[in-house]
């Protein structure tokens, strides 16, 4: 039997499952940017004097009230473990109430999806009521993650189709070199070479031309390989040696976009979900992405189509 956690009077907790990769959820925290968009309670607006994402760095921000009141905030970090853990201190006493508390968040994996838990501890259980009491912090906790469950979800492409093909062969389909020469790629590109190393902090590299015979390269980085169910991995544009570049067709595109397909049983049949969001993207490159939403459902929905046809092919 365990004990009952000595510091559960000191305590807020607040736990939220997120439909987004735990590295998504991680970087919301990671750039003040991402920041302005989500931080805090219903009503608030942050802006940011000062941001250092480091061990021993300091945020130094307002949140602007929905009465017109301004709240001086400081953070600092004290450990940034990425994408599993957070810590960080808040206060020095500059505030306009000296609240100070330690608040510890941990990221789980959930298979794509992230549930994250917030422990923010006080030093000690009067200060832990009365914040709860007059700044209602327990609501005003869920309230500040449901914005960036709102925050996550407008930045996080999601495709979804049912294949009328058994789990395992959709599997072999997505992770040989082989197969996706067949049909990964926007529809009316020729395939030039591929090489595929699956395994976590393996590569998938592969070249495309164009119908107008321009070259395009991309590569696939694995994080996480869990056949036949899962497959992590960050996208990206590449030159033919393998090394990121920018897109070659528009600016501002993100470097990186973090994906995770799942395969799921459907009776006789599978349901593919593909599901992407930028990752150390700037605010600028996070709204091209979003504003090309529309347009990526038609570019992998064509793909869709050509893995559909090719299972007519192998199935």
């Amino acid at each position: 039997m365990h004990d009952a956690n000595p510091n559960a009077a000191r305590m807020i907790v607040t736990t939220r499952i997120f439909e987004a990769p735990r590295a998504l959820v991680f970087d919301a925290f990671s750039d003040p940017g991402h920041l302005a968009r989500w931080w805090g309670p219903n009503g608030f607006r942050t802006t940011t004097s000062a941001f250092e994402f480091r061990v021993g760095g300091v945020w130094r921000f307002v949140m602007h009230g929905p009465d017109g009141r301004d709240y001086p905030n400081c953070i600092t970090f004290k450990q940034i473990s990425a994408p599993q853990r957070l810590a960080y201190h808040h206060g020095d006493g500059q505030e306009v109430e000296a609240i100070s508390f330690e608040n510890v968040l941990t990221f789980e994996d959930l298979g794509g999806r992230t549930r994250l838990t917030m422990e923010a501890t006080f030093p000690n259980a009067e200060l832990r009521e009365r914040v709860a009491r007059e700044h209602h912090a327990v609501e005003g906790a869920v309230q500040h993650l449901t914005r960036l469950g709102e925050f996550l979800q407008a930045d996080v492409f999601t495709i979804s189709r049912r294949f009328a093909a058994p789990r395992a062969l959709l599997w072999k389909l997505w992770t040989e070199e082989e197969h996706l020469a067949r049909w990964w790629g926007p529809k009316g590109f020729e395939w030039l070479s591929g090489t595929l190393d699956l395994r976590p902090g393996g590569i998938f590299h592969y070249g495309m031309k164009s119908p107008d015979g321009k070259e395009m390269w991309g590569r696939f980085v694995f994080h996480e390989i869990a056949a036949p169910e899962r497959l992590c991995f960050v996208n990206s544009f590449s030159d033919p040696q393998g090394s990121i570049t920018r897109a070659p067709f528009f600016a501002n595109w993100p470097l990186e976009v973090f994906n995770v397909m799942t395969l799921a049983e459907d009776g006789d049949g599978t349901v593919l979900t593909l599901r992407g969001a930028p990752i150390n993207a700037s605010e600028d490159e996070r709204a091209r992405y979003r504003s090309h939403h529309a347009s990526m459902q038609a570019g992998f929905g064509a793909s869709m189509d050509a893995l559909e046809a090719y299972l007519q092919e192998v199935g």
